[in-house]
């Protein structure tokens, strides 16, 4: 077998121009800010934010040689401090031999802060222009200052008919003899979960047990049962999600246990489970338990730190947790039906009391009754405006919510 032959699909067919991309119109289209950096010929920091195989590294790439800059790539994976040095260290020297430099560092959001600082004076000198990729939320996962520095581009999955492209391509390409089904070109597509590269994976996968006609029934039998089934970026993973937190919403523990057993089966990101849990103690547990939203927290910080496998103890144990818990939506009500008051023009612009501003006269400031002066710390007096009183927000229907509470 030659290099060639070695060579994997998607690698073959990583565009090499910006003709060449598909997807991703509203960064390389007619008015796309991608492309206006790349005719520019002035590029800048980038943050590349999407799934997987949606273009970030392919983009990059692009990017650099369009604008003849010495294209350096890393991984934030298996890069170190010393590995940052030295790229530093060639960015120096191509600047005195005036090439610019971009680095390329794929999954930045592994670096942790003090990796992130160190690009930092790099950047403002205009020694590096940075391009980080990332499949998390920058607000969560880069510092601020970078953030400040760069400019965030997000990537969207690519859809059917993009990916149906991608495949069709690829056929003529290293397989020109072989026919593919519609129905099974769209199925190869769907289940590719708007990712380029796993389309073309599996495409290759499929050309090693069938190079005449491709069917829904030879992809069914080419490529394992669970990527058929749960589609991360589709109906199954919403739907997974949602009987997740259905399930624990019911106190039902043994199926909030089976949905999150499938979710990290099927490759789903811890952090985004965790995040979810985050929202449900506020949601659904609220005042009912107040140390829910601390030990949800928690979870996310130690499943961010630890990492799968091990993260699937942290994640079951704070699960069934919130699945036991006594729940309340009293608080989601609450501010949902106050937010929901602002839209009426009366309630918006109503007075507040005189004696609760900060600036009032002295014979307003003296009708407030301070509560610490009062038996129990608790005076009944007027807070809302006048417009709005006996109005009532907070409701605690189930009597299940903690602290005391005094109308």
């Amino acid at each position: 077998m030659d290099y060639q032959q070695r060579i994997p699909l998607a690698e073959k067919m990583r565009p090499k121009k910006l003709a060449e991309v598909i997807g991703q119109s509203h960064l390389i289209g007619k008015n796309g800010i991608l492309r206006k950096i790349i005719e520019n010929k002035e590029p800048i920091s980038l943050i590349f934010w999407g799934p997987a195989g949606t273009g970030k590294t392919t983009l990059s790439r692009i990017l650099a040689n369009e604008v003849n800059a010495d294209f350096i790539e890393i991984s934030a994976v298996t890069s170190g401090k010393k590995d940052i040095e030295k790229v530093i260290e060639h960015a120096r020297q191509n600047w005195n031999l005036g090439t610019r430099t971009i680095l390329f560092v794929d999954e930045i959001h592994r670096f942790n802060k003090s990796q992130q600082d160190a690009f930092l004076p790099h950047i403002e000198s205009g020694l590096i222009n940075l391009i980080g990729a990332t499949t998390e939320n920058p607000g969560f996962e880069i510092i601020t200052p970078l953030l400040s520095r760069s400019r965030v581009l997000s990537l969207k999955p690519l859809n059917i008919d993009e990916i149906s492209k991608i495949i069709k391509n690829a056929l003529e390409k290293v397989s020109p003899k072989t026919k593919i089904e519609p129905e099974a070109l769209k199925l190869l597509a769907k289940i590719s979960s708007g990712d380029a590269r796993n389309a073309l994976g599996n495409l290759e996968l499929i050309l090693n047990f069938e190079k005449n006609n491709i069917t829904p029934e030879v992809i069914k039998n080419s490529i394992e049962n669970s990527t058929l089934i749960y589609d991360k970026n589709g109906d199954s993973h919403y739907d997974a999600i949602s009987a997740f937190i259905k399930s624990m919403r019911a106190s039902d523990v043994d199926a909030t246990g089976y949905y999150l057993a499938k979710m990290l089966n099927a490759g789903e990101d811890p952090k985004y489970i965790a995040r979810r849990m985050i929202i449900f103690a506020s949601e659904d547990i609220g005042l009912a338990g107040n140390g829910a939203l601390s030990l949800a927290n928690s979870a996310f910080d130690a499943v961010e730190k630890i990492g799968m496998p091990e993260a699937r103890i942290i994640l079951a144990e704070v699960t069934i947790y919130l699945a036991k818990a006594k729940k309340s939506n009293s608080a989601y009500n609450a501010i949902n039906q106050a937010l929901s008051d602002m839209e009426k023009e009366e309630i918006l612009n109503a007075n507040i009391p005189e004696y609760l501003k900060s600036n009032v006269k002295i014979s307003e400031k003296q009708k407030y009754m301070y509560p610490h002066n009062y038996e129990g710390g608790y005076i009944k007096q007027e807070y809302l405006p006048k417009e709005m009183r006996n109005k009532i927000y907070y409701n605690d229907k189930w009597g299940n919510d903690e602290g005391n509470y005094k109308k």
